[in-house]
């Protein structure tokens, strides 16, 4: 021990700031070797030649300082405790589910499953592409449709969805959509608030008087807010007869016993996944489910999982059909949906594969026995209870005894619904038991003899009529007749994880998308019962520890953003864009201003940017880069000029998708505002701005931030996400509000205004994760994060440009927190491509860098600050080695087909298989000599997308296909 240590003082002995140096990569040491090879003398240094001196912060950000692990733990445990959990029958979408806990340990709490990403590297993501297809098959099953995707983000704008497809792919000339007006209040919420930028309007009613409405689309609710169960063939027959798209929302659990949409005829099916296993969270992340018929697949949003075959012939999965993505169609995309709910909806799935079709129709049944006895105890005591039929919600009539009997089953640990000063609403789900039915019973003064009103229902056969129930089977693959023992499921779920790339292997260097540290000790608190068991309607007094934690994470990002006001409630980053632009129109309109449409975006931006803009009514117009990549100002400001008295916004991505920061920030920021219009900054790229500059600072207006990408949010194998958005003053009146529950307190600036998600505060189960990184980062921590985030790209800039160029830098020959490597002239001189380089990179244990965005032809590197210079070295090494192969190609050794890159990537069955290739097995799987430390294996060979497009299968594979 030294005597240096002995002697130190006791604040250095305390190591407050340890978690900050767990999060960062690279130690002192490497630190100082990194800057001496890029040619700086230190981080200062180089941060002085990457962001310009005019937008940098003068100050600190105002944050405490470092708070240790355990301390950050505990202090938000003691604000966990201030929740009161009770057992909400309030229902309206959101339910008690029993999460199995094989699913919870090595799913939820695992990071092989929730540090990977998206799987657009579809051999290195089999598992999870699996796992998906499982979940699209349980969709396809209990709707009764042809075709389902593999996730949305949550019921209502699930229902927006339908509403805009229906526009698209209905012959009908009306403009209107018809909603059931027993929908879910704030699904009709969302739905109004998108129908008003696209113009359509509006016409609720009874949904049995649907087909006397002349509309491009309906949205009906099976079985709906009241819990009834309507047969809906009929209305539904009349409005198709109209030439009516017709979509109807439901419940998955309820369909294990009643007829699907699809028998009914309904066109769309969709709704929450949330009770298959997945905590109601106060309000997400939940997988939304959506199905439609198969005439409509290149119509429908989201991403959808199909069947295609590897270069060997191999069954293998992939998404299919991608050209639908909305980053590639811009603003002629069928929305702007980027992330999905993919972990929850394999939670969801692994739950149908784990109970199986008869233990899912065992707790639907049970689920109706209990509310059934509900009902009949409460009828029994003469009490109004309607006779029309219910799965598992009912309502009941109470004259003016309702307050009391609220506070009567508040007092006995439950929460009803108030329907109205007379009625309430009780919801049964999959955790109620007989004692709460008594229990509850004897709030309403009502016999609690559970065995004999259980007899008595059961003779009389429950509360659903026979012409309703289900007679088709469901789940009837083997995948959900297989994992019902706990030692199958565990091996089922650990050999899907196998063939997975996940951040729990090596570095995903994914440019935009942030893939950086998911510590543990942010994720354990959302599995807290005290964050995972609450209701999202339930009564504000019982949420003070959730609305104390949103608060003061609201107050960090404050902080970090310099704006005074933070919306909760977007939970993508795509819905971020959206209710920052919704805020910006409400404000022009506001001021008498509303035909300002015309919506700048650079020609780099984000393909979501376009695909906001028009959603919310706006004209893009493009405005051109230069050969630097930078935004040509002089076309900005003459197309500003040109526009004025139409300009409503410009939507900027800072530091640029590019990856520079742009010096002319300011002006390009001037300049729309002083033409009248507002400055939307896209946040993809926050985490090069974090204790260095800011959206306020640098002059926008509005700002969404990706928690799942610069807070630590995982991001799930392609979600869940939380996309709040900061907004300055001025727009803080026009942020969404909640038609359910409220945002804020009762003088809350934007009181009224329309939702954008389903629930007040998106995914709030996810934010302890983003609170958990802020405190344990601290102010200077959260600096520091960026500055090596800086110092990492420009590491690897460096290393990497004698051998792939550098496309765009900064005036001083920098780059901000990622580079764009130019591979187009290795592509003109010997065939291989951007996509051959990211399947060789597989060999070598590493998910490929972004490719062909935000430029064709190119990968975008983000190493991002949590990779030490051992993984950043190996990945140097790795890419010069695939050089290296690139060179023998050009020098003849090999042909242009015939190569380890076009072969890539290799499987064991390359390896061990036949073998008359013109390089060794030994190069092909184990290409340097570490790779054989950590092998890697992709399951399949190189999938054949064009296959997968022609040949379009979206549901579970034929075991007789894996056998082959």
């Amino acid at each position: 021990m030294s005597d240096s240590l002995l002697s130190s003082p006791l604040a250095s002995l305390e190591q407050r700031d340890a978690f900050v140096h767990r999060h960062l990569g690279p130690n002192a040491g490497e630190i100082a070797r990194m800057c001496a090879t890029i040619g700086v003398a230190d981080v200062d240094g180089l941060i002085a030649q990457t962001v310009p001196a005019g937008i940098r912060l003068t100050a600190p950000l105002p944050l405490a300082r470092a708070m240790p692990e355990h301390e950050a733990l505990a202090r938000l445990k003691s604000i966990a405790d201030r929740n009161v959990v009770k057992k909400s029958l309030i229902g309206q979408g959101y339910y008690g589910t029993h999460t199995p806990a094989v699913i919870l340990r090595n799913v939820l709490e695992n990071p092989g499953w929730y540090t990977a990403y998206t799987p657009y590297q579809a051999e290195i993501s089999q598992g999870r592409l699996e796992a998906l297809l499982n979940y699209q098959q349980m969709v396809i099953d209990l709707t009764g449709l042809e075709l389902a995707n593999a996730s949305l983000l949550d019921e209502a704008t699930a229902s927006a969805e339908a509403m805009t497809m229906a526009r698209r792919v209905s012959k009908s000339k009306s403009n209107v959509f018809f909603i059931d007006e027993a929908c879910f209040a704030q699904t009709i919420d969302v739905v109004r608030t998108r129908a008003h930028y696209f113009g359509y309007e509006l016409v609720y009613g009874k949904a049995a008087e649907a087909g006397s409405h002349d509309c491009f689309g309906a949205l009906l609710q099976y079985p709906n807010a009241r819990g009834e169960v309507v047969d809906l063939s009929a209305p539904i027959a009349e409005l198709k007869a109209r030439g009516t798209v017709v979509a109807v929302a439901t419940d998955l659990m309820a369909l294990v016993l009643l007829k699907s949409p699809g028998s009914l005829g309904a066109d769309i099916a969709l709704g929450s996944a949330q009770r298959f296993g997945v905590p109601m969270g106060f309000g997400g992340p939940h997988a939304a489910f959506f199905a439609t018929r198969e005439s409509y697949v290149r119509s429908m949003p989201g991403r959808i999982i199909g069947v295609s075959k590897d270069a060997r012939g191999k069954t293998a999965l992939r998404m299919t059909l991608q050209t639908r993505e909305q980053h590639i169609r811009r603003e002629k995309a069928n929305s702007n949906i980027c992330t999905s709910q993919v972990l929850l909806a394999n939670m969801s799935g692994f739950y149908a594969v784990y109970h199986g079709p008869q233990g899912l129709r065992t707790i639907a049944a049970r689920i109706h026995r209990l509310a059934a006895v509900l009902a009949a105890g409460l009828r029994e005591a003469g009490l109004g209870v309607h006779d029309r039929p219910f799965f598992d919600t009912i309502e009941v009539d109470v004259g003016a005894r309702a307050p009391s009997v609220l506070r009567a089953a508040e007092d006995a640990g439950f929460n009803l619904r108030c329907v109205s000063g007379t009625t309430l609403g009780l919801s049964v789900d999959e955790t109620t038991t007989r004692d709460d039915v008594a229990a509850v019973l004897g709030c309403f003064g009502a016999s609690t003899d559970i065995s004999a009103l259980d007899a008595r229902v059961a003779a009389a056969g429950g509360a659903l009529p026979a012409e309703l129930l289900r007679a088709d089977p469901v789940l009837a693959h083997p995948v959900f007749n297989t994992h019902h023992t706990e030692h199958e499921m565990l091996r089922y779920l650990k050999k899907l994880q196998n063939r997975d790339l996940a951040l729990d292997h090596s570095m995903i260097s994914l440019g935009s998308c942030t893939m950086k540290l998911n510590a543990t000790s942010e994720m354990i608190p959302i599995t807290w019962r005290e964050f995972a068991n609450m209701h999202p309607f339930a009564p504000r007094t019982q949420a003070a520890g959730y609305l104390e934690m949103i608060e003061g994470l609201a107050d960090y990002l404050r902080a970090v953003t310099g704006f005074p006001a933070i919306s909760m409630q977007p939970n993508s980053g795509a819905q971020g864009e959206y209710a920052g632009l919704v805020a910006i129109a409400r404000y022009h309109a506001s001021r008498g201003e509303a035909h300002r449409k015309v919506c700048l975006i650079p020609k780099s931006a984000h393909g979501t940017n376009p695909a906001t803009a028009q959603m919310c009514g706006m004209q893009v117009v493009v405005v051109e880069c230069d050969d630097n990549g930078n935004v040509d100002v002089a076309d900005l400001r003459a197309k500003a000029g040109k526009h004025a008295p139409e300009l409503a916004a410009l939507m900027i991505t800072y530091p640029s998708t590019h990856g520079v920061f742009e010096e002319s920030i300011r002006e390009m920021c001037d300049i729309v505002h002083q033409h009248g219009g507002q400055v939307y900054m896209d946040g993809a790229n926050l985490n090069a701005q974090v204790g260095l500059t800011s959206p306020a600072t640098i002059g926008a207006d509005v700002s969404h931030m990706n928690l799942h990408k610069t807070f630590c949010i995982p991001h799930g194998g392609g979600g869940p996400g939380m996309g709040p958005i900061g907004l300055a003053a001025h727009l803080a009146p026009f942020m969404a509000d909640h038609v359910v529950q409220p945002t804020g307190g009762a003088e809350r600036p934007n009181l009224g205004q329309g939702a954008v998600s389903a629930a007040p505060f998106g995914s709030a189960s996810i934010l302890p994760i983003s609170w958990m990184y802020i405190a344990m980062m601290g102010g200077d921590g959260l600096k520091q994060a960026t500055e090596v985030a800086i110092l990492n790209a420009n590491y690897l800039a460096a290393r990497l440009a004698d051998h792939y160029p550098v496309l765009y830098t900064g005036s001083q020959g920098r780059v901000a927190h990622e580079c764009i490597l130019d591979i187009r002239p290795i592509k003109a001189a010997t065939g291989i491509s951007e996509v051959d380089i990211a399947k060789r990179l597989m060999d070598y244990g590493f998910h490929a860098p972004t490719m062909s965005f935000p430029v064709p032809g190119t990968i975008m590197v983000e190493p991002t600050e949590s990779e030490d210079l051992g993984e950043l070295n190996r990945f140097v090494d790795a890419m010069i080695a695939i050089r290296e192969e690139i060179r023998q190609i050009e020098a003849g050794a090999w042909s242009a087909e015939d190569n380890p890159l076009k072969h890539a990537p290799h499987t064991q069955a390359d390896f061990l298989g036949d073998w008359s290739r013109p390089y060794s097995r030994e190069q092909a799987v184990f290409p340097l000599s570490w790779v054989a430390e950590n092998k890697f294996w992709p399951s399949v060979n190189r999938i054949d997308d064009v296959y997968g497009d022609r040949n379009l299968f979206c549901a579970c594979v034929p075991m007789s296909d894996y056998a082959e």
